[in-house]
Protein backbone atom coordinates (compact mmCIF):
# COMPACT_ATOMS: atom_id res chain seq x y z
CA UNK A 1 0.00 0.00 0.00
CA UNK A 2 1.30 3.43 -0.93
CA UNK A 3 2.15 5.99 1.74
CA UNK A 4 0.44 9.30 2.41
CA UNK A 5 3.03 11.34 0.47
CA UNK A 6 2.57 9.18 -2.63
CA UNK A 7 -1.24 9.41 -2.40
CA UNK A 8 -1.05 13.18 -2.05
CA UNK A 9 1.13 13.60 -5.15
CA UNK A 10 -1.01 11.11 -7.07
CA UNK A 11 -3.88 13.59 -6.77
CA UNK A 12 -1.90 15.99 -8.96
CA UNK A 13 -1.62 13.50 -11.84
CA UNK A 14 -4.39 12.79 -14.34
CA UNK A 15 -3.73 9.09 -14.97
CA UNK A 16 -5.77 9.14 -18.18
CA UNK A 17 -3.91 12.10 -19.66
CA UNK A 18 -0.71 12.07 -21.72
CA UNK A 19 1.27 15.24 -20.98
CA UNK A 20 3.66 17.20 -23.14
CA UNK A 21 7.22 16.21 -22.29
CA UNK A 22 8.09 19.52 -20.63
CA UNK A 23 4.81 19.52 -18.64
CA UNK A 24 5.42 15.93 -17.51
CA UNK A 25 8.87 16.84 -16.22
CA UNK A 26 7.53 19.93 -14.49
CA UNK A 27 4.84 17.85 -12.77
CA UNK A 28 7.27 15.14 -11.66
CA UNK A 29 9.63 17.76 -10.26
CA UNK A 30 6.77 19.55 -8.45
CA UNK A 31 5.58 16.28 -6.93
CA UNK A 32 9.06 15.48 -5.67
CA UNK A 33 9.31 18.92 -4.05
CA UNK A 34 5.84 18.56 -2.54
CA UNK A 35 6.69 15.16 -1.05
CA UNK A 36 9.72 16.75 0.62
CA UNK A 37 11.53 13.47 1.13
CA UNK A 38 14.85 13.41 2.93
CA UNK A 39 16.83 12.56 -0.20
CA UNK A 40 17.19 13.95 -3.70
CA UNK A 41 14.97 11.67 -5.78
CA UNK A 42 16.14 10.40 -9.15
CA UNK A 43 14.00 11.36 -12.13
CA UNK A 44 13.49 8.29 -14.29
CA UNK A 45 12.26 7.71 -17.82
CA UNK A 46 10.77 4.45 -19.08
CA UNK A 47 10.02 3.71 -22.73
CA UNK A 48 7.88 0.75 -23.76
CA UNK A 49 9.10 -0.37 -27.19
CA UNK A 50 7.40 -2.43 -29.86
CA UNK A 51 10.21 -4.95 -30.09
CA UNK A 52 10.52 -8.70 -29.60
CA UNK A 53 13.54 -9.12 -27.34
CA UNK A 54 13.62 -12.84 -28.13
CA UNK A 55 14.89 -11.96 -31.60
CA UNK A 56 18.61 -11.21 -31.74
CA UNK A 57 18.13 -8.56 -34.44
CA UNK A 58 15.70 -6.58 -32.26
CA UNK A 59 17.95 -5.84 -29.30
CA UNK A 60 18.18 -2.23 -28.19
CA UNK A 61 21.36 -1.40 -26.32
CA UNK A 62 23.88 1.40 -26.20
CA UNK A 63 25.60 4.15 -24.26
CA UNK A 64 24.75 7.83 -24.11
CA UNK A 65 26.36 10.89 -22.54
CA UNK A 66 23.62 13.01 -20.98
CA UNK A 67 24.27 16.75 -21.47
CA UNK A 68 23.77 17.48 -17.77
CA UNK A 69 24.92 14.17 -16.29
CA UNK A 70 22.88 12.02 -13.94
CA UNK A 71 23.66 13.64 -10.62
CA UNK A 72 24.93 10.29 -9.42
CA UNK A 73 28.50 9.58 -8.40
CA UNK A 74 29.63 6.67 -10.57
CA UNK A 75 31.97 4.09 -9.04
CA UNK A 76 34.21 2.62 -11.73
CA UNK A 77 36.09 -0.67 -11.57
CA UNK A 78 38.88 -1.14 -14.13
CA UNK A 79 40.62 -4.29 -15.26
CA UNK A 80 44.07 -3.27 -16.44
CA UNK A 81 47.74 -3.88 -15.77
CA UNK A 82 51.03 -2.02 -16.05
CA UNK A 83 50.87 1.49 -17.48
CA UNK A 84 47.13 1.20 -18.21
CA UNK A 85 46.49 0.41 -14.55
CA UNK A 86 48.49 3.48 -13.54
CA UNK A 87 46.54 5.61 -16.03
CA UNK A 88 43.25 4.30 -14.64
CA UNK A 89 44.22 5.17 -11.07
CA UNK A 90 45.27 8.69 -12.07
CA UNK A 91 42.00 9.14 -14.01
CA UNK A 92 39.98 8.46 -10.87
CA UNK A 93 39.02 4.79 -11.11
CA UNK A 94 37.62 3.58 -7.78
CA UNK A 95 39.23 0.16 -7.98
CA UNK A 96 41.85 -1.22 -10.39
CA UNK A 97 43.17 -4.74 -10.71
CA UNK A 98 43.44 -8.00 -12.62
CA UNK A 99 43.16 -11.53 -11.26
CA UNK A 100 43.04 -10.11 -7.74
CA UNK A 101 40.04 -7.94 -8.61
CA UNK A 102 38.30 -10.85 -10.33
CA UNK A 103 38.71 -12.98 -7.20
CA UNK A 104 37.41 -10.13 -5.07
CA UNK A 105 34.28 -9.82 -7.24
CA UNK A 106 33.75 -13.58 -7.22
CA UNK A 107 33.90 -13.33 -3.45
CA UNK A 108 31.01 -10.87 -3.35
CA UNK A 109 32.58 -7.44 -3.86
CA UNK A 110 30.11 -5.27 -5.79
CA UNK A 111 30.86 -1.67 -4.83
CA UNK A 112 30.93 -0.33 -8.40
CA UNK A 113 28.51 0.91 -11.08
CA UNK A 114 30.58 0.49 -14.26
CA UNK A 115 33.28 -1.97 -15.30
CA UNK A 116 35.95 -1.01 -17.82
CA UNK A 117 38.59 -3.37 -19.20
CA UNK A 118 41.51 -3.17 -21.58
CA UNK A 119 41.27 -5.74 -24.42
CA UNK A 120 44.12 -7.85 -23.05
CA UNK A 121 42.23 -8.35 -19.77
CA UNK A 122 39.08 -9.88 -21.26
CA UNK A 123 40.40 -13.38 -20.62
CA UNK A 124 40.18 -12.56 -16.91
CA UNK A 125 36.91 -10.62 -17.14
CA UNK A 126 35.24 -13.33 -19.22
CA UNK A 127 35.21 -15.62 -16.18
CA UNK A 128 32.93 -13.12 -14.42
CA UNK A 129 30.10 -13.36 -16.94
CA UNK A 130 27.68 -15.03 -14.52
CA UNK A 131 28.35 -12.34 -11.92
CA UNK A 132 28.54 -9.19 -14.04
CA UNK A 133 26.11 -10.22 -16.80
CA UNK A 134 22.90 -10.21 -14.71
CA UNK A 135 23.79 -6.75 -13.41
CA UNK A 136 24.39 -5.45 -16.93
CA UNK A 137 28.00 -4.67 -16.05
CA UNK A 138 29.89 -6.94 -18.45
CA UNK A 139 32.38 -4.81 -20.45
CA UNK A 140 31.49 -4.53 -24.12
CA UNK A 141 33.54 -3.07 -27.02
CA UNK A 142 30.37 -1.65 -28.63
CA UNK A 143 29.68 0.34 -25.49
CA UNK A 144 33.23 1.62 -25.17
CA UNK A 145 33.86 -0.28 -21.94
CA UNK A 146 36.41 -2.61 -23.53
CA UNK A 147 39.04 -0.17 -24.69
CA UNK A 148 42.76 0.62 -24.49
CA UNK A 149 41.73 4.21 -23.73
CA UNK A 150 40.75 3.66 -20.10
CA UNK A 151 41.14 7.35 -19.27
CA UNK A 152 38.36 8.42 -21.65
CA UNK A 153 36.10 5.57 -20.52
CA UNK A 154 36.51 6.56 -16.88
CA UNK A 155 35.95 10.25 -17.62
CA UNK A 156 32.78 9.42 -19.59
CA UNK A 157 31.42 7.32 -16.73
CA UNK A 158 32.21 9.98 -14.15
CA UNK A 159 30.69 12.71 -16.35
CA UNK A 160 27.34 10.96 -16.53
CA UNK A 161 27.32 8.52 -19.42
CA UNK A 162 24.64 5.86 -18.99
CA UNK A 163 24.14 2.47 -20.52
CA UNK A 164 20.69 1.46 -21.73
CA UNK A 165 19.37 -1.98 -22.58
CA UNK A 166 15.83 -3.16 -23.31
CA UNK A 167 14.48 -5.65 -20.79
CA UNK A 168 12.58 -8.82 -21.72
CA UNK A 169 9.27 -6.93 -21.79
CA UNK A 170 10.68 -4.45 -24.29
CA UNK A 171 11.06 -1.68 -21.71
CA UNK A 172 14.16 0.48 -21.59
CA UNK A 173 14.60 2.81 -18.65
CA UNK A 174 17.18 5.01 -16.99
CA UNK A 175 17.73 7.77 -14.48
CA UNK A 176 18.04 11.10 -16.30
CA UNK A 177 18.91 13.35 -13.38
CA UNK A 178 17.83 14.41 -9.93
CA UNK A 179 14.70 16.21 -8.76
CA UNK A 180 16.97 19.10 -7.76
CA UNK A 181 17.98 19.61 -11.42
CA UNK A 182 16.35 22.51 -13.26
CA UNK A 183 13.39 21.70 -15.50
CA UNK A 184 15.47 22.68 -18.52
CA UNK A 185 18.32 20.34 -17.59
CA UNK A 186 15.92 17.44 -17.09
CA UNK A 187 14.17 18.26 -20.37
CA UNK A 188 17.43 18.28 -22.31
CA UNK A 189 18.53 15.02 -20.69
CA UNK A 190 15.18 13.42 -21.50
CA UNK A 191 15.35 14.54 -25.11
CA UNK A 192 18.87 13.18 -25.46
CA UNK A 193 17.80 9.82 -24.04
CA UNK A 194 14.74 9.58 -26.28
CA UNK A 195 16.84 10.53 -29.31
CA UNK A 196 19.38 7.80 -28.44
CA UNK A 197 16.66 5.16 -28.17
CA UNK A 198 15.16 6.33 -31.45
CA UNK A 199 18.54 6.12 -33.17
CA UNK A 200 18.98 2.58 -31.81
CA UNK A 201 15.80 1.38 -33.54
CA UNK A 202 16.40 -2.10 -35.01
CA UNK A 203 16.05 -2.22 -38.79
CA UNK A 204 13.70 -5.21 -38.57
CA UNK A 205 11.01 -3.33 -36.65
CA UNK A 206 7.74 -2.83 -38.49
CA UNK A 207 4.96 -0.65 -37.19
CA UNK A 208 5.11 1.41 -34.00
CA UNK A 209 8.48 1.48 -32.29
CA UNK A 210 7.75 3.62 -29.20
CA UNK A 211 4.46 2.59 -27.59
CA UNK A 212 4.65 4.50 -24.33
CA UNK A 213 6.85 6.95 -22.45
CA UNK A 214 6.56 7.57 -18.71
CA UNK A 215 8.42 9.99 -16.45
CA UNK A 216 8.56 9.53 -12.68
CA UNK A 217 10.68 10.19 -9.62
CA UNK A 218 12.09 7.43 -7.40
CA UNK A 219 9.06 7.27 -5.12
CA UNK A 220 6.54 9.32 -7.07
CA UNK A 221 3.73 8.37 -9.46
CA UNK A 222 4.41 7.89 -13.16
CA UNK A 223 3.34 10.61 -15.59
CA UNK A 224 2.50 9.53 -19.13
CA UNK A 225 4.10 11.52 -21.94
CA UNK A 226 2.31 12.41 -25.18
CA UNK A 227 4.59 10.74 -27.74
CA UNK A 228 3.43 13.20 -30.39
CA UNK A 229 5.11 16.01 -28.45
CA UNK A 230 8.48 14.31 -28.78
CA UNK A 231 8.01 13.22 -32.40
CA UNK A 232 11.22 14.99 -33.27
CA UNK A 233 13.08 12.58 -31.01
CA UNK A 234 10.94 9.42 -30.93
Amino acid sequence: MHGKKFRNTLKNVDRKKAYKLDDAIKLVKQNAVQAARKFDETVEIAMNLGIDTKLSDQSVRGMIQLPHGTGKSMRVAVFAKGEKADEAKKAGADVVGGDDLAEKIMGGFSDFDRVVATPDMMGVVGKLGKVLGPRGLMPNPKLGTVTPNVVEAIKAAKAGSIEFRAEKAGIVQAGIGKASFSEQALLENARSFIAAITKARPTGIKGTYVNRITISSTMGPGVKVDIATVSGEA
